[in-house]
């Protein structure tokens, strides 16, 4: 079960924006996350900070070396938690709640951004859906086994091959509903 605090931290609108930044480019300076996500750099070490005390990211070495740059990367890349997990606290449940309502608007803001602008895209997007029966294990053990797709195929892109590459959004619900 993840602690309220690590999602309450992720997904703060700035700090998400900051950690998928992290996420496509592995590490970065406080100085170009400001100008990538237009923001104050003030602001900026402030959100790291606060995702260093939820045990999210941490602040490394410059690459060359220069102390007085301050350089960070993502400890963990994924969260997964439920409102149920957090029963005992009406509180806690209720901030789990809220998360996951932020969550899935940042996810379809993605995807209505993606719409308009597809039409203009060289790129084509994809998208797909099942319905199936499933009892609550095997649903769980279908969101692990995407979870694992997809850190099997993160893993296997080589980003130093040559290729041009963009970043790709991808995000999949499964849960019970009615027919």
């Amino acid at each position: 079960m993840e602690d309220i605090s690590v999602i309450t931290a992720v997904h703060h609108p700035l700090r998400r924006r900051i950690v998928d930044h992290l996420l496509l480019h592995e590490k970065a300076q406080v100085g170009t996350l400001a100008r990538a996500l237009d923001a104050q750099v003030g602001s900026i070490s402030h959100h790291l900070r606060m995702l260093q005390r939820a045990g999210v990211a941490e602040q490394i070495q410059a690459p060359d070396g220069d102390r007085r740059a301050s350089w960070w990367r993502l400890i963990r890349t994924s969260l997964s938690w439920s409102s149920r997990d957090y029963a005992d606290s009406p509180a806690d449940a209720y901030l789990a709640r809220e998360a996951r309502r932020l969550n899935v608007r940042h996810q379809l803001e993605r995807l209505q951004q993606w719409n308009r602008a597809s039409p203009n895209s060289d790129v084509q997007g994809f998208n797909t859906d099942a319905l199936a029966w499933a009892t609550p294990a095997e649903l769980s053990d279908l969101s692990q086994r995407i979870v694992e797709t997809l850190e099997t195929w993160r893993s296997g892109i080589d980003r130093e091959d040559g290729q041009r590459r963009m970043p790709v959004y991808f995000f999949a619900h499964g849960f019970p509903t009615e027919v």
